[in-house]
């Protein structure tokens, strides 16, 4: 981790870097994790059970629909399906990263693979973006995905041991955090009309498409958000070029 290069930071320093650049977003998740394993045992989960489905799964969202459908008594096919069908959008996110790390090594692709979250690819893609020449972005990605896994675990384990001492730890609102915190990503983002046009696209589909199954509005409203902001912005550069 101490390869110094040639452009930029050596790798330790973008490692570190991304650390610092995600605690803000550490912040917001950390009442989500506390909330999560606070729920867990009560839906039927054991400790380890838990613990396993925080280190193994690493996604909030999808743990959280795993309790609920858990609870209700569903099935494990559908239980799989579900989960799978609301982590679909990090395929989005992986396409986006393509470019940066189609030539790193299977051996760095596959970690930082499993450990993307919505988090650490908005940190990451903002720093892949930046023009400096440095060989050592990748670290900057590993070292914000480090941060929000070891997080993630111990605010599990937080909420397994000291959240069974606070009486309806869920009634709190504690859960906002997340929402305000995704807000904040994409506020950033905004900064035309083709992003504008997307965001408020994936709102309105996701409100309408909400009653859909096993989460497919989240799909719809992806795909949708996806087809607006790419034929405005086809749309602006034909008006543009004419």
């Amino acid at each position: 981790m101490t390869t110094a290069s040639k452009h930029g930071q050596p790798a330790h320093r973008e490692f570190w870097a991304g650390a610092r650049q995600t605690i803000p977003l550490i912040v917001g998740a950390t009442p989500f994790g506390i909330i999560f394993g606070t729920l867990a045992q009560s839906s039927g989960l054991s400790f380890s059970g838990a613990m396993g489905m925080s280190a193994i799964v690493f996604a909030g969202s999808s743990q959280f629909i795993a309790l609920g459908l858990l609870g209700a008594g569903t099935p494990l096919g559908i239980i799989i399906l579900t989960t799978w069908v609301v982590n679909l959008r990090h395929l989005l996110y992986a396409v986006s990263l393509v470019p940066y790390v189609k030539h790193l090594s299977q051996a760095w692709k596959l970690p930082l693979g499993f450990w993307l979250t919505d988090e650490n690819f908005m940190v990451a893609i903002q720093r892949y973006r930046q023009p400096d020449p440095s060989p050592h972005k990748h670290w900057f990605q590993l070292g914000s995905a480090l941060a929000m896994y070891v997080n993630w675990q111990l605010c599990t384990l937080l909420g397994l041991t000291l959240g069974q001492t606070i009486p309806n730890a869920s009634a709190w609102g504690l859960d906002f955090a997340m929402v305000a915190t995704f807000i904040g990503m994409t506020i950033p983002y905004l900064t035309n009309r083709p992003m504008v046009a997307t965001v408020v696209t994936a709102g309105i589909t996701a409100l309408l498409a909400r009653g859909l199954p096993h989460q497919l509005g989240l799909m719809v409203a992806a795909i949708a958000a996806i087809l607006t902001g790419v034929l405005l912005e086809n749309y602006l550069k034909k008006t543009h070029d004419s």
